[in-house]
């Protein structure tokens, strides 16, 4: 009896013994599972966020490789050719009639100085002065009004283009829809980018004709932004929203700054033609008064000088006064 009852005993503990060791074992197998699970968990977490974060990378690396390209054409192209800078005006005077207009002009000139006794070298080189600078000052005048224009319109196509990619509309309708329904000149250049796809070039060649045209850095963050898109994808009416809010906020800092600068560029101004006014009225009142200038060496080595002199200091002037943003 006592033996049969060691025996039951043992037989309890060990069988108990068994259960603690298999018990634990399977619990434990069960939470290494659970702690596998959550570690491929993580692992494919992390593998999409460096996947995500690589596509960031890449993208980020074609916009600033976009941007050294264009920045690097707008530097090479920062001297302007008579033809270029024709064509960014926007007028049809060819190179040669604008030469032949500049000559013309010059003699012009020339003979309205010798008429009004100027002497002959200094109405020489006054003429040969504004035959060349005349002209181009004109020219240049109506390039800067063109891209005023052109930036004035700018954020309202490119909103235009935003409201038709969210639409669903493609690239391409949404650019016919702005060459036909905005304003000039947007109107003609976008058109332009239409006939260069219209003779097979695609849409990121067809846009390099915008920055030949008007070679502005707003004109360029545009063209990056339509280039990257083509090359790499992504969300072209978010990044097109946020391009036209910088556009406008641009625009308030230039009008803000014109204004801070309004009173600079008058006293400037008043400064640069106080001379000239001077001497016009001193030569009304007393004619003889200034004549040693026009007729003595001495005179005119001082006129010289003093015209100079008065150059430099306009240019000085105009240069202070000029912000870029």
């Amino acid at each position: 009896m006592t033996t049969s009852l060691l025996l039951i005993i043992l037989f309890v503990v060990a069988a108990g013994a068994v259960a603690l060791a298999f018990v634990p074992a399977a619990a434990g197998g069960q939470r290494a599972k659970q702690r596998l699970k959550v570690y491929q968990g993580d692992v494919s977490i992390n593998r999409r966020v460096a996947g995500e974060s690589r596509v960031r990378d890449n993208r980020r690396k074609t916009v600033q490789q976009a941007l050294k390209a264009q920045q690097d054409e707008l530097k090479a192209n920062r001297r302007l050719t008579i033809p270029a800078m024709l064509f960014q005006a926007g007028m049809t005077t060819t190179p040669a009639a604008y030469i032949r207009n500049s000559i013309i002009f010059g003699v012009v000139l020339f003979g309205l100085l010798v008429v009004a006794q100027v002497p002959f070298y200094f109405a020489a080189i006054i003429a040969a002065a504004g035959g060349y600078l005349g002209p181009r000052f004109y020219v240049m005048r109506k390039r800067r009004k063109y891209q005023d224009r052109f930036l004035d319109e700018l954020p309202n196509a490119i909103e235009a283009i935003v409201r038709g990619v969210k639409t669903g509309l493609p690239l391409n309708d949404t650019v016919r829809v702005v060459a036909k329904d905005t304003k000039e000149p947007v109107r003609s250049e976008f058109g332009r980018i239409l006939d260069q796809q219209a003779f097979g070039f695609s849409m990121q060649e067809s846009i390099q004709i915008l920055l030949e045209r008007v070679p502005l850095p707003e004109v360029n963050f545009f063209v990056v932004v339509i280039t990257v898109q083509q090359q790499s994808g992504g969300n072209l009416s978010e990044a097109l929203s946020n391009l036209a809010r910088v556009l406008r906020n641009r625009k308030k800092m230039k009008a803000k700054v014109k204004a801070m600068s309004s009173e600079a560029k008058a006293s400037a101004a008043i400064i640069g033609a106080l001379p000239i006014v001077v001497a016009v009225l001193i030569s009304v009142v007393s004619p003889a008064y200034l004549a040693p200038l026009f007729t003595t060496p001495v005179g005119n080595v001082c006129l010289a000088i003093a015209v100079f002199m008065l150059s430099a200091g306009v240019f000085v002037m105009h240069r202070m006064v000029q912000f870029e943003i």
